[in-house]
C-alpha cells in the first residue's frame, strides 16, 4: 500500500478502552479480551475487507478468536476467507464463526435463489454484480436466544429479529455498550417493506427494540454513522422507533378493517410531525409507505382487487390487444410528454405505459420506452428513498435499451 493509499485507508474508531469500530460494510465492531479478539462481521471482501483487517492490526496484535455474523445481508460477511487465511497466515487458530440459528436457513435460501437475488441486488444497485463475489461461509456455531461469548469482559450475544430474523446484536454490560446491528437503523425509519424483499414484520422490529430498551445502553453502536452515547438519547431514540412501528400498524389495520386495498391506504394516510419528525426517522433508505404496504402484505394476500388480475393472458398477449385497442398511441404519448412538462412524471408514467408495455415491434412502443426511461430518471430525483432510487435508475437504463424484462440478468 503507498503512503497517499495508507493516509486515505479507513481507521477503526475506539468506542470505549479496548472496544472499536471498524471499517466494514457500514460498521463492523471489534471487543479485545484476554484471550483475543472477538470481531463483528467481516465486510464485502477484496480490498474493503483487507482494509478492515489493516485497521484493526494498527490497533491491536491479538489474535481473532470469534467472528460473529450481525446478519445475512448481502456483503456483510463475504469478507470471511479472508479473515481466515488472515489467522492462518499468522499462524493463529480459526477463529470461531457465529451467528443465530436463522442465518444458515437465509444462506440455504440465497443458494437456492441466487440468480433471482442477483437480478434484485442488480435492480436496486446498477452495476453491484461486477463489484462483488457472493461468498457465503456458513457460521461454525450459531445460537437461539441469547449466548454469552466471554465473561471477562462480559460478552453477551442477543438475538433481535428486525431488518432480519438472523439478526444479532452484542452487549458490553461493563460499559453498557450495545453494538444494535441491524437492529436499530442509522439515520431513517426502520427498512422495513422494501420493494423487493420478503416480509420483515413490523410489530416484531418494534418488540425487539422494546428489548434494547430495557437493557438501558449508554453507548449504541449503529449499523452505519457515528455512535451515540447518553442513555437519555439512546432511549428517546428506540422509544420513537417503536412508536412510529406500531402507529402505522395501527393506522393501516384500521384502514384494512374499513376494506381499504394498498393503493387507497397509502392515498389516505399522512405521516404526522410529532411521530415521524425526528433525525433519526428521515425517509433516506426506509419509507413509511414501504412499511404500509409491508403490514397489507402482512394480513392479505397478493390479489389487488382488480379481476383482471385473477387470472392473467400472457403478458404477450395483453400488449399486443393493449396496443391495438389504443387509437391513437401518439395521443397517448403525447398527454404523457405534457403531464411530464408540468412536473408530474409520476401520472406521466401511468398513461405512458398504454403504450409503452406494448409489442416490441411496435415503433410507437420503442418510442414510448424512451421517453419512460426519461421518466424514470426525474421520478428518481424527485423520491427521497435510496432504494426506490435505484429502482427508478436500473429500470431507466432497460428501457433506454428498448427492454421491459429482467429475464437473463445475472446469468
Amino acid at each position: 500500500m503507498s503512503e497517499q493509499e495508507q493516509r486515505k485507508a479507513p481507521v477503526g474508531i475506539e468506542v470505549t478502552r479496548g472496544v472499536w469500530v471498524l471499517p466494514s460494510q457500514g460498521n463492523g465492531f471489534a471487543v479485545e479480551t484476554p484471550d483475543g479478539v472477538v470481531v463483528v462481521d467481516t465486510g464485502p471482501g477484496g480490498r474493503k475487507t483487507d482494509q478492515m483487517i489493516a485497521a484493526l492490526r494498527a490497533l491491536t496484535d491479538s489474535p481473532v478468536i470469534a467472528i460473529c455474523y450481525s446478519h445475512g445481508h448481502f456483503g456483510y460477511n463475504f469478507g470471511v476467507p479472508q479473515w481466515l487465511d488472515h489467522n492462518a497466515e499468522r499462524g493463529d487458530d480459526a477463529p470461531r464463526l457465529i451467528a443465530h440459528r436463522n442465518l444458515p436457513l437465509r444462506y440455504d435460501r440465497y443458494r437456492e435463489t441466487e440468480g433471482y437475488q442477483a437480478i434484485l441486488n442488480e435492480m436496486q444497485f446498477p452495476g453491484i454484480s461486477a463489484r462483488f463475489e457472493p461468498t457465503k461461509v456458513d457460521p461454525t456455531e450459531t445460537f437461539d436466544d441469547h449466548m454469552v461469548l466471554c465473561e471477562s469482559p462480559r460478552i453477551e450475544l442477543l438475538w433481535v429479529p428486525s431488518e432480519t430474523d438472523c439478526a444479532l446484536a452484542m452487549w458490553l454490560p461493563d460499559t453498557r455498550t450495545l453494538f444494535a446491528g441491524a437492529a436499530v437503523p442509522a439515520d431513517f425509519i426502520p427498512n422495513v417493506g422494501t420493494p423487493q424483499r420478503s416480509l420483515r414484520l413490523t410489530g416484531r422490529w418494534a418488540d425487539t427494540l422494546d428489548r434494547l430498551i430495557e437493557l438501558r445502553p449508554e453507548v449504541l453502536v449503529i449499523e452505519f454513522g457515528a455512535f451515540v452515547t447518553g442513555e437519555d438519547l439512546i432511549a428517546e431514540r428506540m422509544t420513537t422507533t417503536a412508536h412510529a412501528l406500531r402507529w402505522l400498524r395501527s393506522e393501516v389495520v384500521a384502514r384494512l378493517n374499513h376494506g381499504m386495498n394498498d393503493r387507497e391506504i397509502l392515498a389516505d394516510l399522512d405521516y404526522p410531525p410529532e411521530v415521524f419528525d425526528y433525525p433519526w426517522l428521515t425517509h433516506a433508505y426506509g419509507s413509511p409507505d414501504y412499511i404500509v404496504r409491508d403490514l397489507v402484505r402482512e394480513e392479505s394476500g397478493w390479489w389487488d382487487r382488480n379481476p383482471t388480475s385473477l387470472h392473467p393472458a400472457a403478458p404477450a398477449d395483453v400488449a399486443r390487444v393493449t396496443f391495438d385497442a389504443i387509437a391513437d398511441p401518439d395521443a397517448v404519448i403525447a398527454q404523457a410528454e405534457a403531464l411530464a412538462a408540468d412536473g408530474n412524471p409520476q401520472l406521466a408514467m401511468h398513461v405512458i405505459d398504454l403504450v409503452a408495455l406494448g409489442p416490441d415491434d411496435e415503433p410507437a412502443v420503442t418510442r414510448a420506452r424512451a421517453i419512460k426511461s426519461d421518466l424514470c430518471r426525474e421520478r428518481s430525483k424527485q423520491v427521497t428513498p435510496y432504494p426506490s432510487k435505484g429502482l427508478y435508475k436500473s429500470s431507466g437504463i432497460r428501457l433506454k435499451q428498448g427492454i421491459i424484462s429482467w429475464e437473463g440478468v445475472g446469468q
